[in-house]
């Protein structure tokens, strides 16, 4: 906790002032007062304020106008280190899967990408309570280019890795609307990488709608994509809520495991 005289305990305050460790984290070199405000997009004098605060409990040291982290903050990410080992990442993608699954009433699935098949493989699932309801096995594989969560994996991944994927792919028709012509799957991957999620409707198997987004970790890597599946009768008007569902809990899940998009992305 921030010693006396705070500039401010507004929610943008503590916002700022974790604003500011990320950023002081992320350079190799210590920052100036005009170059946190530009990377941070704030004003100096808000910022200046906060920076006072942190270097009174040694978060953050100042010296000839250069800010860096102090031994307070190294402190505090020791102490949240901890705190992630003793809560595995598991539990924390498990408690997302149920708060999707409890907004959307349809079943919640976790792929992760099999890179030796090319495959998405399902590894958690949390199944809807209706009557009819989509339904996989744990441990069940797909097509990368004819699932949801298989396209958003692949939106996530680099341009040219997905452009390989595509060059070498042979699609096959798994159902009776499953999209093979390449030029159509890299707009539909370029689009899901725009958005954010990708959705499906019919292309594994008839009846059956995805909608998808990548997970990432505080490495930035991409760790895996939450899905829902349901069937197609009861989506057609549904799509939008479902993607921007699935966006906002992937994004949840994504920040809970310590991942931080970087500054303008």
């Amino acid at each position: 906790m921030l010693a006396k005289d705070r500039p401010s305990n507004s929610p943008q305050s503590v916002t700022r002032v974790i604003r500011i460790l990320e950023a002081l984290c992320a350079s190799p070199t210590p920052l100036s007062l005009a170059e946190l405000s530009r990377v941070l997009g704030t004003p100096k004098s808000s910022l200046a304020a906060l920076l006072r605060g942190l270097a009174e409990d040694d978060f953050v040291i100042s010296v000839k106008g250069a800010h860096r982290l102090g031994p307070g903050a190294f402190g505090l990410g020791s102490a949240l280190t901890e705190a992630r080992r003793r809560l595995q990442s598991s539990d924390l993608i498990r408690e997302g899967m149920r708060r999707l699954a409890g907004r959307s009433h349809e079943t919640v699935l976790l792929g992760v990408r099999d890179r030796g098949a090319e495959m998405i493989t399902y590894v958690d699932v949390v199944e809807s309570r209706n009557a009819v309801r989509f339904a996989v096995a744990i441990g069940d594989r797909r097509p990368l280019y004819c699932t949801a969560g298989g396209r958003a994996l692949l939106a996530a991944a680099p341009e040219a890795e997905m452009q390989a994927y595509l060059r070498h792919l042979k699609p096959e028709q798994y159902s009776s609307q499953t999209e093979t012509d390449k030029r159509r799957l890299a707009e539909a991957i370029a689009h899901a990488r725009e958005t954010g999620v990708a959705q499906t409707v019919d292309q594994a198997s008839d009846g059956v709608t995805g909608t998808a987004s990548a997970i990432c970790d505080a490495a930035e890597t991409v760790i895996g994509a939450l899905v829902v599946a349901a069937p197609s009768s009861r989506l057609h008007d549904r799509r939008a809520e479902l993607a921007r569902m699935v966006r906002e809990e992937a994004a949840a899940i994504s920040r809970s495991l310590g991942y931080r998009a970087p500054t303008g992305r």
